[in-house]
Parts: C-alpha cells; structure tokens; sequence
C-alpha cells in the first residue's frame, strides 16, 4: 500500500487519491501533490516516430484532418508552435493560425 500525507489541513490519515489530488474524507480538503509528492509513472507522450514530446515544442501535423464541426481541413505539413501536453485521447492543446485553439491526438503528427 502506499504512503500517503496526512491532510495539511485536520492532519487526518484517511486521505485518498484521487487523479493528481489528494483528497481529505474528514473535512472535505482538497490538494496538489507537490513535487515530492508526484507519482513517478507520469505518461510518456510520443509522436508519430516515437520520438519523445514535451511542453513547448514545435510539431508538424502528417495527415489532413477533418476539423470536427467545420467543414474545413487541417492540411498535411501544417507547423504547430508551442504545444502544450495534456491527459486524454487527445493529448496534445496547441493555438493553430487560421483555426484557433485545438485538441491533437500525437499519433498525427511529428517533431520538427
């Protein structure tokens, strides 16, 4: 079983986890993990060649996508700046010129 903190708050034992937060049954108190806190299995997201992503980096998109509720489509070869990773399906949050703030699923798209 793991160890986890008392509540920082009532200092009770009986907190669970609950995602990324630690979660106070007693009193209702709801937190972040801290650093030395975090669980170490984090999720690796990869791209379309398996190359490692992270916060901040730049992409090309490798296949035309259909942009649900538009009759519009995402071209091949279209450069996405600045992603940011998320958890989900689709787990990469990006601003695109031209279309606006959009969900991408890592398997469409390669590292620059």
């Amino acid at each position: 079983m793991t160890n986890l903190p008392n509540c920082p708050k009532c200092n009770s034992e009986y907190t669970y986890e609950d995602g990324t937060l630690f979660i106070c049954p007693e009193c209702g108190h709801e937190w972040m993990a801290t650093d030395g806190e975090q669980n170490i299995d984090e999720a690796i997201v990869k791209d379309a060649n398996g190359n490692t992503l992270t916060d901040g980096d730049t992409v090309t998109v490798i296949k035309d996508l259909k942009v649900k509720g538009s009759s519009s489509v995402l071209k091949i070869g279209t450069k996405v700046k600045n992603i940011r990773l998320v958890e989900g399906d689709h787990n990469i949050d990006c601003k695109i010129d031209g279309f606006g703030a959009m969900k991408l699923k890592s398997e469409f798209v390669k590292k620059v």
